[in-house]
Order: C-alpha cells, then sequence, then structure tokens
C-alpha cells in the first residue's frame, strides 16, 4: 500500500518533496483540505473532524500509514486520534515529534526519562491553533527538562504564503519575529512549527540573526520515516507513482502548488 500525506493546503508538500526525495522508492499520495484551509483559526472540534474525514480519505487509497504533514493537525487532533479513533490495523503519525526528537537530540523511539538537553530557550512560530493547544510543550517534556519555550502565534501567514505574496509574507515574518523577540531576546533555538514556513526559512534566519538554530521540518520528518519503516515494512507496499488530491478545485489547487514549489503537479479531486 501507499503511505498518505495529509495537510490543510499546501504546507505539507514541502514535506512531501523531502519525502520523495529522501525515499524515491515509497508510493505517496497526498491529500490537501483546501477546501477548509487554513487550520490555524478553527476550533480543535472542527479540526479534529475534519482531520479524520481526510485519513478516512487516504486509507480509502490504501494508504495504512498516514502522516499528518500538518501541525495544527498534529497538535490539536493527532492525540485523540490515536487514543479513540485509529483502528489496530491502521497508524497515524504527525510531525511534531520527529522536530522534537531533533531538538533534544534523541534518537527515534528514545523513550527513556525526560533530561537535560544543551538548548535551554527555543522560540517555537506556529499557527495560533497550534500555539493554543500546548502540544509542542507537551510533546517537549516528555523528552527534556528545563527548557524555556516562548511561543509565537504567526497570524496571517499561512494565508500569505498559500496566495503568493512574498512581500507579505516576508513581512509577517519580520513582525512576528520581532515580536517574540520582545518577550525573548535571546533564543538559541527556533522552530519552524508549520510546514508552509520552510519556505520562509531565509526570512526566518535572517530576523533570527545567525546565532539562532533554526529546526524546520522537512527533512527531519523524511529521515523519521525512513527509520520507522525500516522497522515496520509491512506498512510499505508496492509502487511508485504519487498522487496528488484536494477537496478544492483541482485546477486551481494545482496551480497554487506550482507556484508553491516551482513545478507543476496536478491535482485531482479527492
Amino acid at each position: 500500500m501507499a503511505v498518505g500525506v495529509f495537510d490543510s493546503g499546501l504546507g505539507g508538500l514541502t514535506v512531501l518533496e523531502a519525502l520523495l526525495r529522501g525515499l524515491p522508492q515509497v508510493p505517496f499520495v497526498y491529500l490537501g483540505d483546501n477546501a477548509h484551509t487554513p487550520y490555524g483559526v478553527r476550533e480543535p472540534d472542527d479540526i479534529f473532524a475534519l482531520t479524520c474525514a481526510g485519513v478516512e480519505r487516504l486509507w480509502a487509497e490504501g494508504c495504512d500509514l498516514v502522516i499528518l504533514a500538518c501541525n495544527t493537525a498534529s497538535a490539536a487532533a493527532l492525540r485523540r486520534m490515536q487514543e479513540t479513533w485509529v483502528p489496530p490495523d491502521k497508524r497515524v503519525l504527525g510531525v511534531f515529534v520527529p522536530l522534537i526528537e531533533a531538538l533534544t537530540e534523541r534518537q527515534w523511539g528514545d523513550n527513556s526519562p525526560p533530561r537535560e538537553v544543551a538548548v535551554k530557550h527555543v522560540a517555537l512560530f506556529a499557527t495560533p491553533a497550534t500555539v493554543s493547544s500546548r502540544a509542542f510543550q507537551r510533546e517537549l517534556a516528555f523528552r527534556a527538562i528545563g527548557v524555556d519555550v516562548e511561543a509565537q502565534p504567526c497570524g496571517g501567514l499561512v494565508d500569505a504564503i498559500e496566495e503568493g505574496d512574498m512581500i507579505l509574507a516576508e513581512a509577517l515574518v519580520a513582525s512576528h519575529v520581532a515580536a517574540l523577540k520582545r518577550r525573548m531576546p535571546h533564543p538559541q533555538a527556533a522552530v519552524l512549527g508549520c510546514t508552509h514556513y520552510p519556505l520562509m526559512e531565509e526570512a526566518f534566519r535572517a530576523a533570527l540573526g545567525p546565532a539562532v538554530a533554526v529546526f524546520s521540518q522537512p527533512e527531519i520528518v523524511a529521515e523519521s520515516l525512513a527509520d520507522y519503516l525500516a522497522r515496520r515494512p509491512e506498512m510499505l507496499g508496492p509502487g511508485l507513482t504519487p498522487m496528488f488530491l484536494t477537496t478544492g478545485d483541482p485546477l486551481q489547487v494545482g496551480h497554487a502548488a506550482t507556484r508553491f514549489l516551482r513545478r507543476g503537479i496536478r491535482f485531482e479531486a479527492a
């Protein structure tokens, strides 16, 4: 079977690109819920319902393993899905844990008690829903102690990126970084907690300065999935051709994705 990749819109394509590069032998099916994007301003119950619907659609395509390439969905819905909804023969994984494992220098699947880590001051940039969920802080507390996290909700940034307004997006990045630095003047590390944000990584780095280590998700998630599939080869099936699905208008989403990734992508109706 293929591996499903779900996102609220186009941001998960940054993760999918890294997955295609790192795991060329794996067939992927991508589903963007473009009809309901953005998730970052929605209520948790709404996010849960939309995410479950998207995952069920990917299961219908034979994707017994689904990656939530959306931090908002991972933060607001994943734990509830895993505890109350996902059947035993399916797997749904998020993008937060691989990022935190990289930040805390833990190996995949290290379930030892939390310990002191080198990084003590972390800036988190994410959607308002991800920030309000405090999921990043909760998952970090399972793995590290003594880490101060300052979270900045980056309102408007996903919309600007999806609309291709990079001038506005760069201005928003500078504004959000400045707002965070007023509360945490000297972060040691910055986490880009939305899969749209890798497209603005240079702007974040410029605003944060060279002393701040920036953690972005695509390559980290690809490495983590490679480890997972090595341990769970039964979740991997045959095939090479990726499929792109959307709940929105396939032609419009395809044009937006082409602008987003600077290469042509053809979407089909989900």
